[in-house]
């Protein structure tokens, strides 16, 4: 009987550890810089636009605020958008050259990635932040901080 609450003990020290380090190197990598190669970073573009963008999907074709919402912004705000990559990597499965793209087509409707780095770009640029410093904040990850619940009500009408 002592030998079994040894032994259980003994297992549950280990798990103890184990957990320990897991969450120790957890933090160490969330706690580290960032280091992005240029060849990892998505399709963009590094200035803007010379020419007339594409269209963005019409925001009624979208039964759900959310929808409604970010396609109403990336129709405003196509230049900066333009200039962004998209983190989920639809450059290489869908063919997009920057974030952009993804509201040109119905792609942003269905990916979070999409519509959290759309909605972080917006929030960036409103505080007078430049694309260049958007993208570098994008590269770093701070979209995936994004809270889009404000995005889910439905906008009053103007």
């Amino acid at each position: 009987m002592v030998r079994r609450i040894i032994v259980g003990i003994a297992i549950g020290c280990i798990a103890l550890g184990g957990f320990a380090l897991v969450r120790a190197q957890t933090a160490a990598q969330e706690s580290a810089p960032v280091t992005t190669r240029a060849e990892d970073v998505p399709a963009h573009h590094e200035a803007p636009p010379k020419g007339p963008l594409p269209t963005t999907l019409d925001p009624k074709l979208f039964p759900d605020a959310l929808n409604q919402n970010l396609y109403a912004l990336a129709a405003k705000e196509k230049k900066i958008l333009y200039q962004q990559p998209c983190y989920c990597h639809c450059d290489r499965e869908v063919g997009h050259q920057s974030l952009l793209d993804c509201y040109v087509d119905r792609h942003a409707s269905m990916c979070a990635t999409c519509q959290m780095e759309a909605v972080f770009a917006y929030q960036e640029w409103r505080k007078g932040k430049t694309a260049a410093q958007i993208r570098q904040e994008i590269i770093d990850g701070k979209w995936r901080n994004v809270d889009l619940s404000p995005y889910r009500v439905p906008q009053p009408a103007k």
